[in-house]
């Protein structure tokens, strides 16, 4: 998945709607830690990769996809937090929000916004960058 990109890219285009359904049911909803674990951060890279721009622009136009990450960031495991939320800053990000997304994110504000404060990952600059900007974006949004 990572390293035929092209392939990878041509597989996901033609299989978007069965491929994530299967995804999001059968391993980032799976109760084993190591399954839920790794699919968060396989999903993290598909959607990052620039040949996948296109997927990852439908993937985060979707409230069924968002509703993901945000239960993965109230994981009990901090490894499965950092990982959801770097797929959930996609969502957050994504300057063209479908207006049920914006809504979703706007409805659980508080919730977001404490879970993010508490997230913490030592000694990178780059992840607290992140965080800042996604903690602003989610604190500017307004019905």
């Amino acid at each position: 998945m990572t390293r035929h990109k092209s392939t990878v890219a041509e597989f996901l285009s033609k299989n978007y709607d069965w491929f994530f359904a299967e995804f999001n049911e059968k391993l980032l909803s799976s109760s084993n830690y190591v399954t839920a674990r790794q699919a968060i951060k396989l999903l993290g890279e598909m959607l990052l990769d620039r040949s996948n721009s296109g997927v990852m622009t439908r993937y985060v136009s979707s409230k069924d996809n968002l509703i993901v990450p945000m239960n993965l960031l109230r994981d009990k495991s901090r490894s499965i937090q950092i990982e959801a939320f770097h797929v959930f800053k996609l969502f957050a990000a994504n300057e063209n929000k479908p207006s049920e997304i914006g809504t979703i994110l706007m409805t659980n504000k508080s919730k977001i916004l404490r879970l993010l404060g508490a997230l913490k990952l030592e000694k990178d600059e780059q992840f607290e960058a992140d965080k800042t900007e996604v903690i602003k974006l989610i604190a500017a949004l307004s019905l």
